[in-house]
């Protein structure tokens, strides 16, 4: 009867979660990569989810950078294409053809216009609501994950760090 007792109870604790996993849908919005360089925006084509460059913490070339471009918005300098390398960086589509599959996004590509190189791509929401973006070559073992963070998140706690975040309830972050 002890047992019976107990796995009802297990059963009953486990009933309100069922259902309440990750949705495909969970990913859509803006998210701040790693290092807050850029603002990723990532929305549905389909049954397929791709993402953009919204935002870019130097969006223009620094003087101190490149000279000769001083001012001027950033470009895909670093593409193995030479046909691809001035096409700028703001508003280009560096993620593409995801699918949801078992609480993930996979299948789909990620560009890296730091090294000018795409790579397979796939995609899981971890509990604290980061993403785990990992770009691979091959199999996955064989890659890179970063973790990016949700605007939302990223800005209260900039705004936390500067001692700011009673601010935070007052505006529409």
């Amino acid at each position: 009867m002890k047992s019976l007792c107990f796995y009802l109870s297990v059963v009953l604790l486990i009933l309100p979660t069922m259902g309440h996993g990750v949705q495909g849908d969970d990913i859509l919005g803006e998210w701040v990569v790693e290092g807050g360089l850029a603002i990723i925006e990532i929305a549905k084509k389909d049954d397929r989810y791709f993402g953009a460059i919204v935002a870019l913490k130097e969006p223009n070339y620094l003087p101190s950078e490149r000279e000769e471009l001083a001012g001027t918005p950033r470009l895909d300098l670093n593409n193995q294409s030479e046909s691809l390398r001035s096409r700028p960086l703001m508003g280009m589509e560096l993620m593409s053809g995801f699918r949801f599959s078992e609480g993930e996004w996979v299948d789909g590509e990620i560009y890296d216009p730091e090294n000018g190189s795409t790579y397979s791509c796939k995609i899981s929401l971890a509990e604290d609501g980061t993403l785990h973006v990992r770009g691979y070559v091959g199999v996955s073992l064989l890659g890179r994950t970063t973790i990016w963070e949700p605007v939302q998140s990223y800005r209260k706690r900039e705004l936390a760090f500067l001692g700011l975040s009673d601010c935070a309830a007052d505006t529409n972050l």
